[in-house]
Protein backbone atom coordinates (compact mmCIF):
# COMPACT_ATOMS: atom_id res chain seq x y z
CA UNK A 1 0.00 0.00 0.00
CA UNK A 2 1.03 3.58 -0.48
CA UNK A 3 0.71 5.94 2.47
CA UNK A 4 -2.10 8.22 3.50
CA UNK A 5 -1.80 11.65 1.94
CA UNK A 6 -2.45 14.78 3.96
CA UNK A 7 -5.20 16.83 2.29
CA UNK A 8 -3.66 19.99 3.73
CA UNK A 9 -0.44 19.46 1.83
CA UNK A 10 -1.35 20.03 -1.78
CA UNK A 11 1.13 18.79 -4.38
CA UNK A 12 2.93 21.47 -6.32
CA UNK A 13 1.54 21.67 -9.83
CA UNK A 14 4.24 21.53 -12.46
CA UNK A 15 4.60 24.50 -14.77
CA UNK A 16 4.03 22.24 -17.75
CA UNK A 17 1.13 19.80 -17.48
CA UNK A 18 1.67 16.17 -18.33
CA UNK A 19 0.04 14.82 -21.45
CA UNK A 20 -0.28 11.65 -23.50
CA UNK A 21 -0.91 9.27 -20.60
CA UNK A 22 -0.59 5.74 -21.96
CA UNK A 23 -3.41 4.40 -19.75
CA UNK A 24 -6.60 4.55 -21.76
CA UNK A 25 -9.11 3.68 -19.02
CA UNK A 26 -8.86 4.20 -15.26
CA UNK A 27 -11.64 3.02 -12.94
CA UNK A 28 -11.90 4.15 -9.32
CA UNK A 29 -13.84 2.83 -6.32
CA UNK A 30 -14.25 6.08 -4.39
CA UNK A 31 -14.26 4.78 -0.82
CA UNK A 32 -13.84 6.47 2.55
CA UNK A 33 -16.13 9.51 2.51
CA UNK A 34 -17.93 8.46 5.66
CA UNK A 35 -14.76 7.63 7.55
CA UNK A 36 -13.21 10.93 6.49
CA UNK A 37 -16.17 12.75 8.06
CA UNK A 38 -16.18 10.57 11.17
CA UNK A 39 -12.49 11.31 11.83
CA UNK A 40 -13.39 14.99 11.87
CA UNK A 41 -16.58 14.52 13.93
CA UNK A 42 -18.68 15.69 11.01
CA UNK A 43 -21.87 14.19 9.53
CA UNK A 44 -21.34 11.59 6.82
CA UNK A 45 -22.87 13.84 4.17
CA UNK A 46 -20.00 16.28 4.69
CA UNK A 47 -17.66 13.50 3.59
CA UNK A 48 -19.74 12.96 0.46
CA UNK A 49 -19.63 16.68 -0.27
CA UNK A 50 -15.83 16.72 0.04
CA UNK A 51 -15.68 13.60 -2.10
CA UNK A 52 -17.52 15.51 -4.82
CA UNK A 53 -14.78 18.15 -4.77
CA UNK A 54 -12.23 15.37 -5.25
CA UNK A 55 -14.19 14.10 -8.26
CA UNK A 56 -13.83 17.53 -9.83
CA UNK A 57 -10.07 17.68 -9.17
CA UNK A 58 -9.39 14.15 -10.41
CA UNK A 59 -11.52 14.67 -13.51
CA UNK A 60 -9.61 17.83 -14.39
CA UNK A 61 -6.28 16.12 -13.92
CA UNK A 62 -7.23 12.95 -15.81
CA UNK A 63 -8.36 15.13 -18.70
CA UNK A 64 -5.13 17.15 -18.61
CA UNK A 65 -2.85 14.10 -18.71
CA UNK A 66 -4.74 12.47 -21.59
CA UNK A 67 -6.73 9.65 -19.97
CA UNK A 68 -9.48 8.64 -22.40
CA UNK A 69 -11.96 7.05 -19.98
CA UNK A 70 -12.46 7.62 -16.25
CA UNK A 71 -15.09 5.46 -14.56
CA UNK A 72 -16.15 6.37 -11.03
CA UNK A 73 -18.18 4.09 -8.76
CA UNK A 74 -20.68 6.64 -7.49
CA UNK A 75 -23.60 4.54 -6.19
CA UNK A 76 -23.99 0.77 -6.11
CA UNK A 77 -27.13 -1.35 -6.23
CA UNK A 78 -26.33 -2.26 -2.61
CA UNK A 79 -26.12 1.36 -1.41
CA UNK A 80 -29.91 1.61 -1.19
CA UNK A 81 -29.64 -0.15 2.18
CA UNK A 82 -27.94 2.89 3.72
CA UNK A 83 -29.90 5.32 5.95
CA UNK A 84 -32.64 7.15 4.06
CA UNK A 85 -31.18 10.62 4.75
CA UNK A 86 -27.81 9.57 3.34
CA UNK A 87 -29.36 7.95 0.26
CA UNK A 88 -31.45 11.08 -0.39
CA UNK A 89 -28.32 13.23 -0.19
CA UNK A 90 -26.43 10.92 -2.53
CA UNK A 91 -29.30 11.13 -5.02
CA UNK A 92 -29.09 14.91 -4.81
CA UNK A 93 -25.33 15.03 -5.43
CA UNK A 94 -25.36 14.39 -9.21
CA UNK A 95 -27.59 17.42 -9.74
CA UNK A 96 -25.46 19.61 -7.47
CA UNK A 97 -22.25 18.36 -9.08
CA UNK A 98 -23.40 18.89 -12.65
CA UNK A 99 -25.05 22.26 -11.99
CA UNK A 100 -21.70 23.70 -10.92
CA UNK A 101 -19.27 21.62 -13.00
CA UNK A 102 -21.02 21.00 -16.32
CA UNK A 103 -19.90 24.29 -17.94
CA UNK A 104 -16.28 23.41 -17.18
CA UNK A 105 -16.75 19.86 -18.47
CA UNK A 106 -18.09 21.27 -21.72
CA UNK A 107 -15.18 23.74 -21.92
CA UNK A 108 -12.68 20.92 -21.35
CA UNK A 109 -14.31 18.78 -24.07
CA UNK A 110 -15.32 16.08 -21.54
CA UNK A 111 -18.13 13.70 -22.45
CA UNK A 112 -20.38 12.43 -19.64
CA UNK A 113 -21.78 8.90 -19.68
CA UNK A 114 -23.34 6.58 -17.12
CA UNK A 115 -23.49 2.85 -16.53
CA UNK A 116 -26.03 1.20 -14.28
CA UNK A 117 -29.78 0.87 -13.89
CA UNK A 118 -30.49 4.55 -14.44
CA UNK A 119 -34.23 4.05 -14.93
CA UNK A 120 -34.53 3.14 -11.23
CA UNK A 121 -33.07 6.44 -10.00
CA UNK A 122 -35.27 9.30 -8.74
CA UNK A 123 -36.56 11.53 -11.51
CA UNK A 124 -34.51 14.58 -10.46
CA UNK A 125 -31.31 12.51 -10.42
CA UNK A 126 -32.03 10.91 -13.76
CA UNK A 127 -32.95 14.26 -15.32
CA UNK A 128 -29.67 15.89 -14.23
CA UNK A 129 -27.61 13.00 -15.57
CA UNK A 130 -29.44 12.74 -18.89
CA UNK A 131 -29.11 16.48 -19.43
CA UNK A 132 -25.33 16.25 -18.92
CA UNK A 133 -25.11 13.30 -21.31
CA UNK A 134 -27.07 15.20 -23.96
CA UNK A 135 -25.09 18.44 -23.62
CA UNK A 136 -21.70 16.67 -23.84
CA UNK A 137 -22.53 13.92 -26.35
CA UNK A 138 -20.42 15.47 -29.13
CA UNK A 139 -17.34 16.09 -26.97
CA UNK A 140 -14.25 14.13 -27.97
CA UNK A 141 -11.93 14.38 -24.97
CA UNK A 142 -12.08 12.43 -21.73
CA UNK A 143 -15.19 10.29 -21.27
CA UNK A 144 -16.29 10.62 -17.64
CA UNK A 145 -18.41 7.61 -16.71
CA UNK A 146 -20.47 7.54 -13.53
CA UNK A 147 -21.50 4.11 -12.28
CA UNK A 148 -24.90 4.95 -10.79
CA UNK A 149 -27.15 2.28 -9.30
CA UNK A 150 -24.57 -0.13 -10.70
CA UNK A 151 -23.85 -3.72 -9.69
CA UNK A 152 -21.56 -6.06 -11.59
CA UNK A 153 -23.51 -9.25 -10.90
CA UNK A 154 -26.81 -7.64 -11.79
CA UNK A 155 -25.25 -6.31 -14.99
CA UNK A 156 -24.14 -9.82 -15.98
CA UNK A 157 -27.53 -11.35 -15.15
CA UNK A 158 -29.21 -8.64 -17.22
CA UNK A 159 -26.91 -9.44 -20.15
CA UNK A 160 -27.72 -13.15 -19.86
CA UNK A 161 -31.43 -12.37 -19.85
CA UNK A 162 -31.09 -10.31 -23.04
CA UNK A 163 -29.13 -13.06 -24.76
CA UNK A 164 -31.65 -15.70 -23.64
CA UNK A 165 -34.51 -13.61 -25.01
CA UNK A 166 -32.77 -13.21 -28.36
CA UNK A 167 -31.95 -16.94 -28.46
CA UNK A 168 -35.58 -17.76 -27.67
CA UNK A 169 -36.66 -15.56 -30.59
CA UNK A 170 -34.09 -17.17 -32.91
CA UNK A 171 -32.22 -13.88 -33.21
CA UNK A 172 -28.91 -15.37 -32.07
CA UNK A 173 -27.36 -18.83 -32.22
CA UNK A 174 -25.23 -20.59 -29.62
CA UNK A 175 -22.14 -20.34 -31.83
CA UNK A 176 -22.49 -16.55 -31.83
CA UNK A 177 -22.17 -16.30 -28.05
CA UNK A 178 -18.56 -15.69 -27.04
CA UNK A 179 -16.62 -13.31 -24.81
CA UNK A 180 -16.68 -10.47 -27.33
CA UNK A 181 -20.36 -10.76 -28.16
CA UNK A 182 -21.22 -11.09 -24.46
CA UNK A 183 -19.39 -7.83 -23.75
CA UNK A 184 -21.70 -6.11 -26.23
CA UNK A 185 -24.64 -6.80 -23.90
CA UNK A 186 -23.01 -5.03 -20.95
CA UNK A 187 -23.41 -1.35 -20.02
CA UNK A 188 -19.82 -0.80 -21.13
CA UNK A 189 -20.38 -1.77 -24.77
CA UNK A 190 -17.84 0.09 -26.89
CA UNK A 191 -15.74 1.10 -23.88
CA UNK A 192 -12.33 -0.56 -23.43
CA UNK A 193 -11.79 -2.54 -20.23
CA UNK A 194 -9.94 -0.57 -17.54
CA UNK A 195 -6.20 -1.16 -17.45
CA UNK A 196 -6.00 0.29 -13.95
CA UNK A 197 -8.52 0.00 -11.13
CA UNK A 198 -7.94 1.97 -7.93
CA UNK A 199 -9.69 1.61 -4.59
CA UNK A 200 -9.18 4.18 -1.88
CA UNK A 201 -9.51 3.90 1.94
CA UNK A 202 -7.45 0.73 2.50
CA UNK A 203 -10.18 -1.78 1.63
CA UNK A 204 -9.05 -4.52 -0.75
CA UNK A 205 -12.04 -5.83 -2.68
CA UNK A 206 -13.95 -5.02 -5.88
CA UNK A 207 -17.36 -4.68 -4.18
CA UNK A 208 -19.26 -5.82 -7.27
CA UNK A 209 -17.66 -3.18 -9.52
CA UNK A 210 -16.88 -4.04 -13.16
CA UNK A 211 -16.29 -7.68 -12.24
CA UNK A 212 -16.37 -8.81 -15.89
CA UNK A 213 -14.45 -5.85 -17.26
CA UNK A 214 -11.73 -5.93 -14.56
CA UNK A 215 -10.62 -9.49 -15.31
CA UNK A 216 -7.15 -8.26 -16.32
CA UNK A 217 -7.08 -4.84 -14.70
CA UNK A 218 -4.14 -3.93 -12.51
CA UNK A 219 -5.57 -3.42 -9.03
CA UNK A 220 -4.12 -0.75 -6.76
CA UNK A 221 -5.41 -0.44 -3.18
CA UNK A 222 -4.37 2.63 -1.23
CA UNK A 223 -4.93 3.83 2.33
CA UNK A 224 -5.94 7.35 1.30
CA UNK A 225 -9.58 8.20 1.98
CA UNK A 226 -11.34 9.48 -1.13
CA UNK A 227 -11.72 13.12 0.01
CA UNK A 228 -7.92 13.18 0.52
CA UNK A 229 -7.15 11.67 -2.89
CA UNK A 230 -5.45 14.15 -5.22
CA UNK A 231 -3.28 14.50 -8.30
CA UNK A 232 -0.21 13.25 -6.47
CA UNK A 233 -2.05 10.14 -5.31
CA UNK A 234 -3.23 9.43 -8.85
CA UNK A 235 0.31 9.86 -10.15
CA UNK A 236 1.58 7.33 -7.61
CA UNK A 237 -1.11 4.83 -8.62
CA UNK A 238 -0.07 5.28 -12.24
CA UNK A 239 3.57 4.71 -11.25
CA UNK A 240 2.56 1.44 -9.54
CA UNK A 241 0.76 0.42 -12.73
CA UNK A 242 3.87 1.09 -14.79
CA UNK A 243 6.00 -0.97 -12.40
CA UNK A 244 4.04 -4.12 -13.23
CA UNK A 245 4.45 -6.55 -16.11
CA UNK A 246 1.07 -7.30 -17.67
CA UNK A 247 1.18 -10.84 -19.12
CA UNK A 248 -2.52 -11.62 -19.64
CA UNK A 249 -1.93 -15.26 -18.77
CA UNK A 250 1.21 -15.56 -20.92
CA UNK A 251 4.90 -15.29 -20.10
Amino acid sequence: MIPFFNRNKKPKVAEEKKSNCDIEHIAIIMDGNGRWAKQRKMPRIKGHYEGMQTVKAVTRYASDIGVKYLTLYAFSTENWSRPTDEVNYLMKLPGDFLSTFLPELIEKNVRVQTIGFIDQLPEHTRKAVLEAIEKTKNNTGLTLIFALNYGGRKEIVSAVQLIAEQYKNNEIGLSEINEQSFSDYLFTKGIPDPELMIRTSGEERLSNFLIWQASYSELVFIDTLWPDFDEKALDQCIEIYHSRHRRFGGL
